[in-house]
């Protein structure tokens, strides 16, 4: 059947089947393609033929995984493909023809398919496959012959093995004297020769490291110090060899040695012959061998003994050696000299190198002290050999170029030029960039750049990055502005032109060079000049001359499709410096700075500062390009030119390398030639905003970053990213009137990374600002926004994190991921930056849903993934500051537009409110080393309580679809232990006596907003002290302030505000803390706060601030908590139930509270509104009421004085009093308290007539509750006026109205049959008849049931009564 089957070509078609499956992604095909790959399965199985050639096609293999990519859900066609990939995959290792023998291809019997027992140990088959032991386990081994003991590797073996033995290792053996003597009792066959125990010295590490030492000590010859060294340098190779490196025997034994004393003499003694020099050459050669394979376990002490050693003697030392002196000329050297003066001179620069590399791990006192002052001195003698006014160095471009590259080793590192006690920093960067654009003058501006320059590529590269690191140094050191007029240069040296300046124009054709490299960093140089406003205004008067001038040609740059990103990416920052500088909104022709100059050609016009900017971006349809830019970025770690054609493959075959005009045609190799953008070589300057509206441009403010100096990355990344290339570099500068989308025709689009994108954003941020409407708008039209934030997906993030936790792979592949992540992270911080503008700008940028709901739930989960451990320092840090950015941001975004984004915060946060919280907590702990972080996790939550608190106080009925932030706190099982930590910690800081007050206030406004919505935190509270600790801190306040109020002064009074200052932040504490808990409450009462608080109300008297935080704190204690009423009324504040503890000469709290509010009763201040709050509170107290009686404070309502006329509304004061009223007539005691005061009824009445709804319902409600007291019935009966009101509330239109009304006359009726001689009064029971007729025609809504049933019941009791 097999036969029959595969004759006809079945498996050709079950290919061909499955090809067609992936190019439809498994569409419609899923029926035919188990029973494909089933029969495909039977026919590899049977078949050994078979087998061998489908397992010889990789691309048959490719497809099978493509297959169980598409269906990975689908288990029965995954085993299947499993299955098939086993067989093909270990089909070399399982044909039996390759073990077994006797079996040929004419068998009739198939060889089952089997595996080594090794294999299927080795790998995870997701398969059952019957093992095969190569070597049958059973083999009976024959012992060997005498015969095989004679051969010659048997015996060594054997006599090796006997000597070992005897002597009990290696080490015994060669300390033995005299071995002939020890082995005379040995067999001659078992003695080892002369040759035998050479071998073991040199392949014991130990012994043969220290034989080489010794021979270098004891030494009485070079040729002898030559051979040590060789020997020691083929140890070091062997570890290389064996990819030991540093952790190799070599490596770890010379650790233990004293080394240094081998070559001490050497690094001491200058040489004085040719001969001496060679063998410094040899010396240096194996130090630099040494340190190089040590350089990442390098110890401290031996690098500051090196160090120590060339800084001892400095007239003689090995530094010294790099400057020849004026007499040795090189026509006085013959060829032997000079070829190892410049071995001499390669070695040194290479081990200077070196050790400035390895010194960078040096981070205690002694080490940065002799790091920096070795390359200061270095500096200085790289100077001094960097002569170029002799006409042979002009010649000597390897040396120069040597020279170049340890200046730009020596440079690198901030600071390099601080550490010489005779020469200024100022001095030594004023004499570097002397020489260094010497360089450049004579070698490449007068060559008219690269193109008849015969200077090699590494000196224009070595000298563009030293001047890229010279403008930074300079930027640091230099006191005044003035720096920036040192780096023009003249034309020439002629008399017509002496004051004839270049300027910076010689800038301009580096901006064009055929290396990328050099246009990278020539444009670094750019944004490092315009970080300052003086270099923006030179570099723009120096491209006057240029065709679009400096604008023209930036943006040009930037907008460049087929330029790499790192060249874009410096263009950007160039761009985005120059917009620091406040640009007019008119021609101003007087103004120094006018921004961009746009010129018609039609119409002959010119525009200057905003217009032309506007219209310089509209013409190069800027944002346009922007948008390309994001759709064509590539986010991930490797890619490679796969589409290369053959004719650039040929061109790299011949050696196109060393074609020195074809060298850009290395940029469109793939790989090996690509560089990474991840560059911090640049100064980049952000606009700092406060709020800006779209009509007004704020303050301009520059900022460097931080991470401006870093100029070499902490890692070399050699990522293999294309940077796509056009095939011709032109060096003619853009012309503005030139659209970019029409001249970047290129045959190859550059690849556009995250690094690129960042400098957009910041370069987008600017434009918001000096222009917010027009780059608002264009903004949206563009929909920017909404592509930037959504490019980086947090999935992605995690997915590298979590490789760089567990790092499975090689390390330069970490190292790859690592710079990958460092690229989204920053990229991921720009966008946050350039969202929190465009939210100060205008909130509706921002607050669109289809940005909003991602760009959130990408940020939280990116902020819940934890960094504490598994990364690196650097790492590390850039992910704190992009912690930073998003905490800013969403801070920004509930601040901006709280009410309409704090729904779909919240539904994001709801997904990692457990992670979020343990982020928080990390970064509290962080507080110390990383404030911003701190500051802006805890400024985040803050805001995100604050608004569930409103949200509260607004809507307190609603029904959310998410879960609140409150019911997350307190109810989700994860999120309740994290609340804890997070309460603790935050108590901690709050508590610290020695925390900034800075970090202090966040914590204390984090801990409030906390205690006020979540009741795990009040809890977590009342556990640790909280409340004890605040009333006892207030104690200790009071005391002192009774003590400094002895003590007049302007220190003192500065002392009482902060001791005001601490008060006030304790009340509130306790007063959020307290905040419906009534177990936090008990703790306050046992704490005797209201003690406390009575003997502060003098200091509460004196200061309104004070006073009100202190009734909020009362009205939140007495609020439905009856002890803390009473509590208020004692005189000692305490809880004594004895009458004597009374406080009958009203010394208690509730009386000086009483005299607060009688002082108050009529300003219509904040500390009025709140006195009468907490006395509502304490209304609903019969203590509180009985001295309310007694104090006679009722008599104040009279006083209040009603606006006439029944359309008028009442004052605030008004509102109070019924409210207060209100609380007093629930009791019948307070009903009757009301009664008692002559004319108050009347008051009452006369206010229940105003049409203003919440008074007009406060007064009938007290009406209505007067009602039910049997003294009050006849008074209220015998006025007409009430009476009237009452009836009058049954025509109302309001329904509650209604209701009050009816309640009010079914209570005067209900036993007092007197009241119904007064309510059968014609017109009363008209009123009556009609609303009970009314009401039972009446269908209500099904939310109104219980109520229009009550009202109905209450005009039935009323007719029945009235009726009987």
């Amino acid at each position: 059947m097999h036969g029959i089957v595969k004759k006809l070509g079945v498996i050709e078609k079950i290919l061909a089947y499955l090809h067609e499956c992936i190019h439809v992604d498994g569409k419609l095909m899923e029926s035919i393609l188990l029973p494909c790959l089933t029969l495909l399965r039977k026919l590899v199985y049977a078949d050994p033929v078979v087998r061998l050639s489908l397992a010889e096609q990789s691309s048959l293999l490719l497809l099978l995984f493509r297959v169980s990519l598409i269906f990975q859900n689908d288990r029965a066609v995954l085993s299947e493909t499993t299955v098939l990939l086993c067989l093909l995959l270990f089909d070399e290792v399982a044909r039996t023809e390759t073990w077994a023998d006797g079996i040929t291809s004419d068998d009739t019997g198939l060889p089952a398919f089997t595996l080594p027992v090794a294999v299927v140990r080795r790998y995870h088959l997701p398969v059952r496959i019957t093992a095969h032991h190569i070597v049958s386990p059973n083999t009976v081994v024959v012992p060997l012959s005498s015969e095989c003991l004679t051969m010659k590797p048997v015996s060594d073996m054997l006599k090796m093995a006997w000597n070992l033995s005897w002597y009990h290792g290696t080490e015994n053996l060669l300390q033995l004297i005299n071995y002939e003597k020890e082995a005379e009792t040995f067999l001659d066959s078992l003695k080892l020769s002369s040759e035998d125990i050479l071998i073991l010295k040199i392949t014991h590490t130990n012994y043969g490291l220290q034989d080489c030492l010794n021979s270098i000590i004891q030494a009485v010859s070079h040729r002898d110090v030559r051979g040590a060294l060789t020997r020691l340098s083929f140890y070091i190779l062997n570890d290389r060899l064996a990819l030991k490196h540093s952790s190799g025997s070599c490596g770890t034994t010379l650790k233990s040695f004293v080394w240094q004393k081998a070559i001490n003499r050497f690094l001491q003694v200058l040489p004085v012959s040719v001969e001496d020099e060679k063998l410094l050459v040899d010396v240096l050669r194996f130090l630099n061998k040494l340190l190089r394979e040590q350089r990442s376990s390098l110890e401290s002490d031996h690098l500051k003994w090196i160090l120590k050693s060339l800084l001892k003697n400095k007239p003689k030392s090995l530094l010294g050696l790099l400057v020849q002196p004026e007499s040795q000329v090189r026509d006085e050297m013959d060829e032997i000299q000079t070829a190892v003066r410049q071995q001499l001179d390669k070695e040194l620069i290479r081990l200077f190198n070196t050790l400035l590399f390895c010194s960078m791990s040096l981070t205690d006192r002694e080490g940065l002290e002799l790091t920096g002052s070795f390359r200061t001195e270095l500096a200085l003698k790289l100077l001094q050999c960097l002569r170029l006014t002799d006409a042979p160095h002009f010649y000597g471009l390897p040396s120069l170029e040597r020279t170049l590259r340890g200046m730009v080793h020596v440079t690198a590192v901030p600071d390099w030029s601080t550490y010489s006690a005779a020469v200024e920093p100022v001095t030594i960067c004023k004499k570097y960039l002397t020489g260094l654009l010497e360089v450049i003058s004579s070698f490449y501006v007068e060559w008219g750049g690269n193109a008849m320059s015969f200077m090699g590529k590494g000196v224009t590269k070595s000298t563009v990055l030293c001047l890229l690191h010279l403008s930074h140094e300079m930027m640091a050191q230099a006191k005044d502005t003035d720096w920036i007029s040192l780096w023009s240069l003249p034309y020439d040296n002629s008399e017509e032109q002496v004051h004839s300046q270049l300027g910076l124009a010689w800038l301009v054709p580096l901006w064009v060079d055929r290396d990328p490299e050099v246009r990278f960093t020539a444009l670094g140089i750019g944004s490092a000049l315009t970080s300052l406003e003086i270099g923006c205004i030179a570099l723009a008067q120096s491209c006057q001359n240029i065709s679009g001038g400096l604008w023209g040609t930036v943006i040009n740059i930037l907008l460049d499709q087929s330029e790499c990103s790192m060249v874009r990416r410096e263009a950007a920052f160039i761009l985005q410096n120059l917009l620091v500088i406040p640009i007019p909104t008119e021609d101003v022709k007087d103004c120094v700075w006018q921004g961009p100059c746009v010129h018609d050609e039609e119409s002959g016009l010119s525009q200057t500062g905003k217009p032309a900017l506007k219209a310089l971006l509209y013409h190069c349809q800027f944002y346009e390009h922007v948008n390309q830019m994001v759709k064509h970025c590539y986010l991930g770690c490797y890619m490679f030119d796969l589409n290369s054609s053959k004719e650039e493959n040929l061109i790299i075959e011949k050696g196109g390398i060393t074609d020195f005009d074809d060298s850009l045609n290395l940029w469109k190799a793939p790989s090996s030639q690509s560089r990474s953008s991840h560059s911090q070589s640049t100064s980049e300057t952000m606009i700092g905003s406060a709020s800006p509206s779209l009509g007004s441009v704020p303050e301009l403010q520059a900022t460097v970053p931080k991470n401006s100096a870093c100029f070499i990355p902490a890692t070399v990344v050699d990522r293999l990213t294309a940077q796509g290339q056009s095939d011709t570099t032109t060096t003619e500068s853009p012309s503005q009137h030139d659209s970019p989308m029409s001249a970047t025709l290129s045959k190859q689009r550059a690849v556009v990374t995250p690094a690129l994108l960042s400098a957009v954003c910041s370069l987008l941020h600017n434009l918001l600002v000096v222009t917010p409407q027009d780059t608002g708008i264009a903004l949206q039209e563009a929909h920017l926004l909404t592509a930037l934030s959504s490019l980086v997906s947090a999935n992605l993030v995690e997915r590298c994190i979590l490789e760089l936790k567990t790092p499975l792979g090689h390390p330069c592949h970490i190292e790859h991921v690592k710079a990958q992540v460092l690229l989204l992270l920053q990229y991921l911080s720009s966008v946050s930056r350039l969202l929190k503008s465009c939210l100060l700008v205008d909130s509706q940028l921002v607050i669109q849903d289809e940005l909003l709901k991602p760009l959130l739930g990408n940020t939280f989960t990116i902020l819940a993934i934890r960094s504490k451990d598994g990364l690196d320092t650097e790492l590390t840090s850039v992910f704190h500051e992009t912690r930073v950015d998003f905490f800013n941001l969403l801070a920004t975004l509930l601040w901006k537009s709280g009410q309409i984004s704090f729904p779909s915060v919240t539904a994001a946060f709801a997904n990692h409110c457990t992670a979020i919280i343990d982020t928080i907590c990390d970064c509290i702990h962080l507080s110390t080393t990383y404030p911003a972080l701190y500051m802006a996790s805890l400024q985040f939550l803050s805001v995100l309580l604050n608004e569930e608190g409103r949200r509260q106080l607004q809507d307190k009925q609603s029904i959310c679809q998410n879960p609140t932030i409150s019911f997350l706190l307190d109810h989700i099982e994860g999120c309740q232990a994290s609340v804890t930590q997070l309460t603790a910690l935050t108590i901690q800081v709050c508590e610290r006596k020695s925390s900034k007050d800075v970090l202090k206030e966040a914590a204390t406004n984090l801990l409030l907003s906390l205690l006020a919505v979540s009741k795990n935190a009040q809890k977590c509270a009342l556990e640790v002290d909280l409340i004890d600790s605040c009333i006892e801190n207030m104690k200790l306040i009071h005391a002192q302030l009774n003590l400094d109020s002895l003590k007049p002064g302007k220190a003192q009074k500065k002392k009482e505000d902060n001791l005001i200052k601490q008060l006030r932040c304790s009340m509130q504490l306790l007063r959020n803390c307290l905040f419906q808990n009534e177990e936090c409450k008990m703790a306050a009462l046992k704490a005797h706060l209201v003690p406390v608080l009575h003997s502060l109300w003098p200091w509460f008297l004196i200061d309104d601030s004070s006073m009100q935080i202190a009734l909020h704190l009362l009205c939140v204690y007495t609020a439905n908590y009856p002890a803390g009423c009473a509590s208020l009324c004692w005189a000692s504040g305490g809880q004594s139930s004895l009458p004597s503890a009374r406080s009958a000469a009203g010394n208690s709290l509730m009386h000086n509270i009483l005299k607060l509010a009688s002082q108050v009763s009529n300003d219509n201040s904040p500390i009025q509104q709140v006195v009468f709050c907490l006395l509502s509170n304490l209304a609903l107290s019969h203590d509180c009421k009985g001295i309310i009686q007694k104090s006679k404070f009722l008599q104040n309502f009279l006083s209040i004085s009603l606006p006439k006329g029944s359309h008028k509304i009442p004052g605030n004061v008004s509102t109070l009093w019924l409210k207060l009223l209100l609380n007093i007539s629930f009791g019948e005691d307070g009903q009757q308290m009301i009664m008692k005061i002559n004319g108050c009824l009347d008051q009452i009445v006369e206010m229940c007539k105003y049409k203003h709804k919440s008074s007009q319902h406060l007064a009938l409600l007290i009406l209505h509750n007067i009602c039910f007291s049997p003294t009050n019935k006849p008074k209220i009966l015998a006025n007409d006026k009430a009476i009237a009101v009452l009836s009058a509330c049954l025509e109302s239109d309001s329904c509650a109205v209604q209701r009050i009304g009816a309640a009010s006359l079914w209570a005067l009726l209900h036993n007092y049959q007197k009241a119904k001689v007064t309510l059968k009064n014609p017109s009363i029971r008209r009123r009556i008849d009609e609303a009970y007729s009314l009401v039972k025609k009446t269908t209500p809504q099904a939310e109104e049931n219980e109520l229009h049933a009550y009202y109905l019941k209450c005009l039935e009791n009323i007719v029945q009564l009235l009726d009987c």
